[in-house]
């Protein structure tokens, strides 16, 4: 009687073993792939950082040497004259930013409200017109390009910081991210504001937008990394030195200094450091807002 209880103390034990070793092998290795992960997204960056400092017969060295004998600014002097010596790589970058931050900085305000009122203003066929919105995700840019193009010179809009920003001003994403985090806001706050007589629009800025911070961060990350490397539209509308913006001017860099490698690692490294600059100082906010979105998702 003893050992037969004692064997059946044992067969739980040893699933529990079992199950113990099996959950420390899982977590091992999801360890292993995120870190191979990480190294297949951070080794391409440390080769365009690194190869930045060399000149162009060190870069095609093999095998690659990872730590420069010395500075070699001299790419970086070549990046920011061009291939003109008219200096537009600054003039590119303030154009970038200035589209970018346009874009975004609408992008947030009106998929915020459109996410307000789709949620919280409870009027007839408001799914109807959420999926109407988020069934246009399915349309390629590339097929309405045109017509938006024919639009845009038609008003005359085109070679102008209006005809880069403006088409670009709504974003069915964006409501869709901010619909979906705003369905976890409570109710009874925005009634008991209407109660109180508050209106609409400073129920919206005063007690909505401050708690939506870290969500219209995430958006305005997101929508700001897209314009800054969105190439076609500018490659359409854009004309004159003046207004290219940071990824025309690259491609235009590197269509004329293809024969010099660091000088093309060079531009390229100095057109990637503000999206990592605003990332990297913004991670903790991007974390929160994306914690927001999951629990709007659930």
């Amino acid at each position: 009687m003893a050992a037969r209880t004692a064997g059946r103390n044992a067969l739980p034990a040893a699933a529990g073993h079992r199950r113990t070793a099996l959950e420390a092998f899982f977590h091992l290795l999801g360890w292993v792939v995120l870190v191979v992960a990480v190294l297949l997204v951070l080794t391409p960056l440390a080769f365009m950082f690194v190869a930045s400092f060399m000149p162009a017969r060190d870069i095609m060295r093999m095998p690659f040497p990872w730590w420069p004998d010395g500075l070699y600014l001299d790419n970086f002097w070549q990046a920011i004259r061009g291939n003109d010596g008219k200096f537009i790589f600054p003039r590119a970058l303030l154009n970038s930013v200035i589209v970018a931050g346009c874009v975004a900085a609408t992008t947030v305000f009106f998929s915020a409200l459109a996410g307000y009122g789709l949620t919280k203003l409870r009027f007839r066929g408001s799914n109807l017109v959420f999926m109407l919105i988020l069934s246009t995700l399915m349309i390629p840019f590339e097929t309405v390009m045109i017509p938006l193009y024919v639009v845009v010179t038609g008003l005359g809009m085109q070679d102008s910081y209006p005809g880069l920003i403006v088409p670009f001003l709504l974003s069915a994403f964006g409501v869709f991210l901010m619909r979906q985090s705003l369905l976890t806001f409570p109710d009874e706050l925005i009634d008991a504001s209407r109660i109180d007589g508050a209106s609409e629009v400073g129920i919206f800025f005063r007690i909505v937008v401050p708690n939506m911070v870290p969500i219209m961060a995430v958006l305005a990350v997101l929508t700001f990394e897209e314009q800054w490397r969105n190439l076609i539209w500018p490659l359409l509308v854009v004309q004159s030195q003046e207004l290219k913006t940071m990824p025309l001017y690259v491609v235009t860099f590197m269509e004329e200094k293809s024969t010099n490698e660091g000088a093309m690692v060079a531009v390229a490294a100095l057109a990637s450091l503000p999206m990592l600059v605003i990332f990297f100082s913004l991670s903790s906010v991007f974390l929160r807002g994306a914690n927001v979105f999951s629990a709007g998702k659930e």
